[in-house]
């Protein structure tokens, strides 16, 4: 028999859940994302490959990195021809965007910067806070995950429900997280910084801590479309 708390608790650590983009400087201890990950290895993936490998920054590690790629990051800014080295690994996005992709895409994006107060020509403040998601939102805890690129796409759908399953495991400890497609374009910084082995891929980063309650970031709740909207019921 379902327990009526069991249901609410992991509702809850579900709807909970959000891209976190201001966190506190309180610390997470090795044991509690120790905690975290070891819930999340019970992700289930295609024949038990298990194809996730984490790598846990924190401290100088965590901020020599967002030094690196932070620099990397205004040098783009003043030579755009400097983005032709920094390709992402594989294509997260579409190459040409269709509605209602592009809607929903265009919605999330002028939702938050105008929360923020970021217009459209403002392109500076919007240099800004993207490169907040190179600074980890000044969570305490950057992850980073990478996966063997011999592996096939449906090892990138397994890896989906392991993330997911850390997010939620984070949720129901008090934590937040916001995932990072981000850092993808700057792979070729990353991996040597955390010492990835010549036969890994980045698939993203993750920020993880306490959320700063009092930043107005964080009051953006982003909408989903209704369930009939997505849902065909096959007689």
């Amino acid at each position: 028999m379902t327990h009526p708390s069991n249901v609410s608790a992991v509702d809850h650590a579900i709807t909970s859940r959000m891209s976190t983009r201001a966190f506190t400087q309180q610390t997470v201890s090795r044991e509690l994302i120790t905690d975290i990950l070891q819930l999340a290895s019970r992700s289930p993936s295609g024949t038990n490959t298990q194809p996730w490998k984490v790598y846990v920054l924190q401290g100088a590690t965590r901020d020599g990195l967002v030094e690196k790629v932070c620099a990397a990051h205004d040098a783009m800014r003043a030579n755009p021809d400097l983005a032709k080295q920094y390709q992402e690994p594989y294509d997260y996005y579409p190459t040409q965007w269709v509605s209602p992709y592009i809607d929903r895409r265009r919605e999330n994006g002028w939702s938050l910067y105008g929360l923020l107060g970021i217009g459209k020509a403002d392109k500076d403040r919007m240099h800004e806070q993207q490169q907040r998601n190179f600074k980890f939102f000044d969570a305490p805890v950057g992850l980073m995950f990478t996966i063997d690129p011999i592996m096939g796409r449906g090892s990138l759908l397994d890896y989906g429900m392991f993330l997911q399953n850390i997010m939620v495991a984070a949720r129901a400890r008090g934590l937040h997280t916001c995932p990072q497609a981000a850092w993808n374009a700057f792979h070729s910084i990353i991996l040597p910084h955390i010492g990835a082995g010549e036969g890994e891929m980045l698939v993203c980063g993750m920020s993880l801590g306490y959320a700063d309650e009092s930043d107005k970031v964080n009051t953006l709740v982003t909408p989903r479309v209704p369930v009939n909207e997505f849902t065909h019921w096959v007689a």
